[in-house]
This record gives C-alpha cells, structure tokens and sequence, in this order.
C-alpha cells in the first residue's frame, strides 16, 4: 500500500542514519534498543509484514549490509548513498582505526585521567577514560519498575517511558547497549535468558522466595513432632509444605506408643497413625479452573488464505495446524512465557498442585515440559503416576508424569485453543490407507516451514484445506506432489477422514467458539496479507476447481 511504502522510506532513512553512527556496526537487538530511544516506539517490522528486524533489513539490501561475526552473531552496517558518504568518512576517521589518517600515539601517562585542554588525541576525553556509571535515581527507578515483575530486556525501554515519561537512558551516561548498562546493577538485577529473550528479574525476588521457603519449613518443623530420620522422608515433606492443616481439636494422644508404632513399620504409614482430626487436605486456589473448557479458534472462510504451520501430522488426512498470523502468534508466545514466569516460582507451583481427585479425563490443566508450560487436557489415566495429554495449542496427544501437572489458572482461559484438526484437500490413498511413505513424504513437505493454506470446507469439525509452499521458485501445491509421486488421487471431492473419525481430541475436550455455535463464519484478521501470497483469482480458481487437479481422472 502507499502508506506502507512510505514507512518503508521512512525507516530507511532513520536506519541508516542510525547505523552510520555506529562504525562497529549493530545487532538487530542493538537497533532495536536504539530505534526506540530515539523515536519512543518499537521498531515498526510488524506494520510492514515481516517478522523480525532481521526479515526487515534484509528487505533493505541498499541500506544494510548483513554479515555475521566468528561466533555467529549477526552484525548489521550502513551502506551510505551520495548525501551521506560524507557523514560516514567523518564518523569512521573520529573513531580511528580504521581511519585512512592516521596519529601518533603517545604512551599514557601516570596522570592520563586528567589530560590538558590542548591535547589533540579525540580518545582522551574524561568521558570515554573513566568507567560508565548510572546514577542513584536511575538504579532506583529500575529497582521501582522491576518491583512489581520481572520483564523482557526487549520490553525494557518501553516500560520505563511508559512509568517515568522517557526511555531508559543508558545512553546518556556513556553506555553503548542497555545490556551492558545492567551490567553495572549485576548486585540487584539477574538477567536471565529463556526463548523469550532476555529475562530482567530483580534479586529481591529470588531472596524473597527463599525466605517464604525457609518460613514455611521453620512452620513445619514447629507443628510436628521431632521424628526419628527414618520418618522424614522427601515425599511427605513436600507434602506437609503443599498441604493445609486443619484446626485441631484437644484430644489425648500417646505420643511415646506412636512414635514406638512408627519406628516398627514404615515411614509410608505415618499419616495413617495420625489422628483424623490432623489429617491434612488440599486448598484449592479459587482462580483454578476445575469445570471449564477451553473454546475453539472461529471458523476461517472459504477460500481464504492464510499463513500456518504444520505442527503434528499422523497422515495428509489427520494432521494439526496453526495459524501463524501476528496477533495469535504473539499471544500464545505472551501466554507461555507468563505460564513458565509464574509456574516457575515454588509457592506458586506448590499452590496450583492437583489432587488425585482432580486428575481424570477431560480436566483441563497445564503441564511442565523442558522448563515452559503448555495448556493440555486429560485424556486418560494410564496409572498412579503417568497420565496420557492432549496440547490444546498443538495437536500432539503425549504421556507425561503425574506430578508435572498444575491446575490452570482461570486466566489462561482466555486465549482459544490454536491447534486445528485438518485433512488435505481433495486427496485420497491410492491403496485405501496411507503408506508410511506417503506420510513421511507429506511430513518432510511440511517441515519447519510457514505454508499458505487454501481453505476448502468443514467435514464433521476437521478443516480441509490446501497446503501450498510458497518460498520456492514456483508454487508447490502438496496434493499436486502426492498424485505425481502414486500416493495419493484427486478425487474432487472432501471425504471424511477415518482417523479424525475414530480419534479427535480437539471435539471431545474443546468447546466451539460462540461465533461458531452461532453459525457465523468470519474472515479472520491473521489471513495473510502479503501481495506476493494472493495470487491471481481467475488462476488459484483454475487450478483449484479443476483444471489442474483433475487432468488425470
């Protein structure tokens, strides 16, 4: 559009000017940093349809130059056009090195930290001999802005000009990134890296959960009797912190005949011994969801198209995909890293575990896999520690332990299940089933790529849709490639598939959205927009209504 174009001008001048002023060059995190202090707002890729500052420049191949470092790191440097070679000779021969001018050095003094007004060497300034320090009011106000949560570095500028009116301001006192800044405030600052980015959490928090920990097991330890080692066992410890204990009642108990009983049996059968009146319960978090379900995405439109993911396929007529448009990406993102900021904390870990009682099919929950956590639903319980999942986001069905699962916080209600049920379009197996090696072939088609998918119709609540790879040279239709390989036919028409028949999660645990149970279809607002993935509407009508699908029939 011609309000794109002219953004796109725009950044290219603001981006240029910016790297010209760092000789060294940036990290597209680094110009992120710097975009924002300078034009209070975030880098605007998304605006223009990329997704990422790196897809950006890389679309500005007049402005930037991409390299990549030894180590892998990606460095970004200006190429100049003709109004700016001038500025960019000037700004290399004031940084030296590689300046084709060159000064005599002399060797640094005893008293180098006070040079004399006349000394000619641009490198001796107070400013750049001394070390960067922030000042006490700025360490206070980021101990005021990490007080209440932790936050993304990325998150950083924006939430300080969002609390005190202006950006961070490590520039101003002599740092070149707001990383290195927060080096400085290492003694109440940890800075922590996840798949989000960069974690800024505040010491305060970890020592504050330490002292909840150790409060709890000083509480512990005052309410029970000194047992002998062989009654403290791990799992009744954990217990005991987990669990409420009810008011007591005065009653006489033996307490030399039970300990005598305890030390005859085993450490197991303690809470037996115990009189009823101390048996401890589990307090359910009133923000847990125990009776609710999550509900599903709104239909997608006929014919439209839009961008998704393959994330799980058992064949080309039983797989699960999700749109990756910016708006639903990011949210599941935002969702996962709130889930794995809060679960991760013990209290709150402890607070949301699940009895027994509350683990059966069909309760929706959240599960702990490799550190993040990820909304799942029940499917079955397979014993008294193992319980098959459904990821409500992704597709997959997975058995997992009993203790990695966590009431769901009735917040994480909110955000519609992403995964979707779907078959492939007009295809059938030549052979009544799907060979291995037709699926395996559908799976290395689909493979860490963002696809173009051609919505067809709803068959029983599973989507058939188009696959199309749209990075090649020439568009890839995958029906087209499964008929041409002898796996597949194009029969024209949307069979119902026989798998999602005997097994689909999705409709036995995920209500439908409201604007599905009110029949209303609606053109989602994470269709693609990129000219380049609309085609023509005669041609994509061609080849979808006929005359390329059916040539062989």
């Amino acid at each position: 559009t011609v309000k794109q174009a002219q953004l796109m001008e725009l950044l290219k001048k603001e981006v240029r000017a910016m790297l010209i002023a760092a000789k060294e060059g940036l990290t597209p995190a680094e110009l992120e940093e710097q975009y924002m202090a300078m034009v209070c707002r975030p880098l605007p890729f998304q605006d223009l349809g990329f997704q990422s500052t790196l897809e950006l420049v890389t679309h500005m191949p007049e402005v930037v130059r991409v390299s990549s470092c030894k180590n892998g790191t990606v460095i970004l440097k200006a190429i100049a056009d003709d109004t700016t070679k001038a500025i960019a000779k000037l700004v290399a021969c004031q940084k030296g090195k590689t300046c084709p001018k060159t000064w005599k050095r002399t060797p640094p003094k005893a008293n180098v930290a006070s040079p004399s007004k006349n000394s000619s060497n641009p490198q001796r300034s107070p400013l750049r001999a001394r070390t960067p320090v922030l000042p006490a009011t700025v360490k206070a106000e980021l101990q005021q802005l990490l007080s209440s949560s932790p936050l993304l570095l990325q998150d950083l500028d924006k939430a300080f000009l969002s609390c005190f009116g202006r950006p961070f301001p490590y520039r101003q006192y002599g740092f070149p990134s707001a990383l290195e800044a927060l080096g400085t405030v290492s003694d109440f600052v940890v800075v922590e890296q996840t798949k989000a980015g960069s974690l800024l959490v505040l010491k305060q928090y970890l020592a504050n959960e330490a002292e909840q920990e150790e409060s709890q097991n000083v509480l512990f330890a005052a309410e029970m009797p000194p047992l002998e080692p062989v009654c403290e066992t791990d799992d009744f410890y954990q217990a005991a912190l987990q669990m409420k204990w009810e008011p007591v009642e005065t009653q006489a108990v033996d307490l030399g005949d039970l300990l005598k009983q305890v030390s005859a049996g085993q450490p197991q059968d303690f809470q037996q011994l115990l009189p009823s009146k101390l048996t401890p319960t589990l307090e359910i978090p009133p923000d847990a969801v125990q009776d609710r379900s999550l509900c599903s995405l709104p239909p997608l439109k006929r014919k439209c198209l839009v961008g998704v993911v393959v994330e799980f396929i058992i064949s080309p007529t039983q797989f699960y995909v999700r749109i990756c448009g910016r708006e639903t990406s990011y949210k599941l993102q935002d969702l996962m890293f709130e889930m794995r900021h809060l679960y991760s904390h013990k209290l709150v870990s402890d607070k949301y575990v699940m009895p027994d009682s509350a683990v059966r099919p069909g309760q929706l929950c959240c599960v702990m896999v490799s550190k993040w956590w990820y909304r799942v639903i029940i499917h079955r319980v397979i014993s008294d520690q193992e319980v098959e999942v459904f990821y409500a986001d992704y597709g997959h069905l997975q058995i997992v332990q009993k203790s990695w699962l966590r009431f769901l916080k009735w917040h994480y209600l909110k955000l519609p299940a992403q995964a979707i049920p779907c078959s492939l379009a007009w295809v059938k197996p030549v052979e009544g089933t799907w060979s291995p090696a037709a699926s395996l072939l559908f799976r290395n088609l689909c493979r860490f790529k963002e696809l173009v998918g051609i919505v067809d119709e709803y068959v029983d609540g599973v989507l058939h849709l188009f696959l199309c790879d749209t990075s090649t040279k020439e568009d890839v239709y995958f029906h087209s490639v499964l008929r041409d390989m002898g796996y597949a036919d194009v029969c024209g028409e949307n069979i119902p598939s026989q798998e999602f028949k005997e097994l689909n999660p999705l409709t036995l645990y995920v209500r439908p959205s409201g604007k599905q149970e009110n029949a209303e279809l609606v053109e989602p607002d994470l269709c693609l927009q990129q000219e380049s993935l609309v085609a023509d509407s005669e041609t994509t009508a061609l080849k979808l209504d006929g005359a390329e699908l059916c040539d062989d029939q």
